[in-house]
């Protein structure tokens, strides 16, 4: 199962660039993603083969960066049929795809496997990353694994969960006041002097390839097919550009067809920088001043790859919705009741996003739609347990 990974290339102006060394962003400012020669992966990746390979993301190996890998086991998580949550908002063909079982409680797994991975192969030391939690208790794990140093750049309200996890991998933690975007700066002003790898989302080109094993994994799980929805709550945006990425490669494979499902962003209205530039028509998002959320995964002001995601909701006839505190709640309220998922915030914010769509009709009830949880609600127990949050 060779890679056949050839290059990588600029998002934006498409310069190409050798993938035998670290990368972090183009010349030009823009995120890189890794090409592949997919005549030569479709003689080898075919579903066939696929049913004797391991059951994790690595199974897809000719689309994914070259052995040895960093693995914990991440990937082929449950796809849940959600009939009674389903029920609630109208809708039959309901699917749950529950990232919270990957190590380390979230799909942050996947994205850090890989890039850790690559920079592990490529002579990375220290890797740095700026996180509202969840990638850096993964980034941590991998990091530690693969006997790397990690600093992990917080803000100070970080849930505890994640600082201790971070910390008990033996990573460098440090808690700076402000959002996500202070402490991207903080990394990009101490990388040189430390000598750090930034791992940013979408600052290097891996952690794209990790979550876009997402949609393979769909793609197996339908038996063949894609779902016509995806709902996804979107901080970074690795998953959807990631995702996004993957149906072009599947279509080239001789895999599917030029149908795509619609791609639908959730974010929470305390930051919905994406839902904004959306709704305007911009081709870019404004950054997102006093952003606030209790889904720490979608506090993300201003993000890197968002021409990527606003790009792949037009393309895919998609859309994007902002949901209040009481909904992203009450979201975690019925995952848990009607199907026994602990979800995180940002699943329960992607479930509130979903009924409001079913309430204006955008999603039809005979429609197959895949709701993303991104991660275990056991790591937002300090934010969960506040003020009777979702008790009866």
């Amino acid at each position: 199962m060779p890679s056949t990974l050839t290059h990588l290339e600029c998002s934006a102006c498409a310069k190409q660039h050798s993938h035998t060394r670290l990368q972090n962003l183009c010349s030009c400012g823009n995120p890189l993603l890794a090409r592949y020669d997919l005549r030569a992966a479709s003689r080898t990746l075919t579903r066939a083969a696929l049913a004797a390979r391991p059951a994790n993301m690595w199974r897809y190996a000719e689309v994914l960066p070259p052995p040895p890998y960093v693995s914990l086991g991440e990937g082929m998580t449950p796809l849940l049929h959600a009939r009674r949550a389903g029920a609630c908002i109208g809708l039959d063909k309901l699917f749950i795809k529950d990232e919270g079982l990957n190590p380390t409680g979230s799909f942050k797994a996947r994205g850090l496997s890989a890039a850790v991975t690559v920079a592990l192969n490529l002579g990375a030391q220290t890797l740095a990353i700026p996180t509202a939690g969840n990638a850096g208790g993964a980034l941590a794990a991998y990091a530690a694994n693969a006997g790397l140093r990690s600093v992990i750049v917080m803000p100070a309200d970080t849930p505890a969960a994640n600082v201790l996890e971070c910390r008990a991998f033996g990573a460098d933690v440090r808690k700076i006041p402000g959002l996500i975007s202070d402490c991207g700066k903080y990394v990009a002003e101490h990388k040189s002097a430390e000598g750090w790898f930034d791992v940013s989302t979408l600052k290097e080109p891996y952690r794209i390839e990790g979550k876009k094993t997402m949609a393979y994994e769909l793609f197996e799980q339908f038996n063949g097919k894609l779902p016509d929805v995806i709902i996804y709550p979107t901080g970074g945006g690795t998953g959807l550009v990631g995702m996004w990425k993957s149906f072009a490669e599947m279509e080239a494979m001789g895999w599917i067809d030029a149908r795509r499902p619609r791609m639908v962003t959730v974010q929470a209205a305390g930051c919905a920088p994406i839902v904004r530039a959306f709704e305007r028509g911009t081709p870019r998002a404004e950054f997102w001043e006093n952003a606030e959320t209790i889904a720490a995964g979608l506090r993300v002001p201003g993000a890197v790859g968002d021409a990527l995601m606003l790009r792949a909701l037009r393309e895919s006839k998609g859309t994007a919705v902002a949901v209040s505190e009481d909904e992203i709640l009450d979201g975690v309220k019925q995952l848990a009741r009607n199907e026994g998922i602990f979800a995180s915030p940002e699943g329960g914010a992607a479930l509130a996003g979903l009924r409001q769509l079913a309430e204006r009709g955008w999603v039809k009830p005979e429609e197959r739609v895949v709701l993303f949880n991104t991660g275990s609600a056991l790591k937002y127990l300090d934010v969960l347990d506040r003020d009777d949050a979702i008790s009866p």
